[in-house]
């Protein structure tokens, strides 16, 4: 009676498992979500400006500054430039640099 009973209580729990796993074969989709490249270059800029090391994302200013510039070609030539300047600029000038550059990209005030 035991056996029957581990027997009934195993074939019960491989019938759940499978039975729970609906679509398994299922693909996996990547998601692509698009945000505001001039926000996102902003956001990269302030993290200079609050004093953060330049790090492996300068391997991406390429595709930021080409993001931007189909948004905004002016201002992608600022931030283009910019970049190029934080990346010369002693650790101890970076911050202010980055300070200027993060000001040339405010969004531009709206008109009443």
């Amino acid at each position: 009676m035991f056996c029957r009973c581990i027997l009934f209580v195993g074939l019960t729990a491989l019938l759940a498992t499978v039975a729970g796993c609906p679509g398994g074969g299922k693909k996996e989709e990547i998601i692509q979500v698009k945000g505001n490249p001039l926000e996102d270059a902003r956001t990269v800029v302030r993290r200079y400006a609050d004093g953060k090391d330049l790090g492996s994302e300068v391997a991406s200013f390429p595709n930021l500054v080409s993001s931007v510039r189909e948004l905004d070609p002016a201002r992608a030539d600022v931030l283009e430039k910019g970049l190029a300047d934080i990346q010369k600029a002693s650790p101890a000038d970076r911050k202010e640099k980055a300070k200027d550059l993060l000001q040339k990209l405010a969004p531009a005030a709206q008109k009443g």
